[in-house]
């Protein structure tokens, strides 16, 4: 087990501040290498302290845009037009980032592409629902409407 210092949320361990014990190929390989985690230490403690507080006074101006971006979100429906084929099967899937910039190029506003989640993957046109973690425990649901590119 490694124990390290979360420098950015991660679903399912942590927010940025955090000190949590993983495996240590998860943190050798994916956490540290990513910038998402450094490594424990006695002087690591101050960073925590820094971090945390960051991430305090964000939070309190960002609960307020949370909630008016997740007003906006969904009262909207966001398309995106992708390839698909016979049946509107799509070649491929939808991915989190083409969500993130169908809201952004929808005006309303930006999300980052880590927070989309999707309960199944995206294959075939039509319309889908998307959750999208905006802030603590405040999350939103995108309504998404895949359309077939002509």
């Amino acid at each position: 087990m490694s124990k390290l210092i979360l420098t950015n949320e991660v679903s399912g361990l942590g927010s940025a501040g955090d000190v949590v014990d993983v495996k240590a190929g998860y943190a050798r390989n994916y956490l540290i290498p990513r910038g998402f985690a450094v490594a424990w230490s006695t002087g690591g403690e101050k960073q925590v302290a820094q971090l945390r507080a960051a991430r305090d006074a964000r939070a309190l101006a960002t609960v307020e845009e949370a909630q008016t971006l997740k007003s906006r979100i969904e009262n909207a429906t966001v398309k995106i037009s992708v390839k698909a084929g016979v049946g509107g099967r799509l070649f491929g899937a939808v991915k989190t980032g083409d969500v993130a910039a169908a809201v952004a190029s929808a005006g309303l506003g930006e999300i980052d592409k880590r927070k989309v989640e999707f309960s199944a993957p995206i294959r075939s046109t039509g319309n889908h629902q998307v959750s999208v973690k905006l802030h603590g425990d405040l999350t939103a649901t995108i309504n998404l409407q895949v359309i077939s590119k002509k």
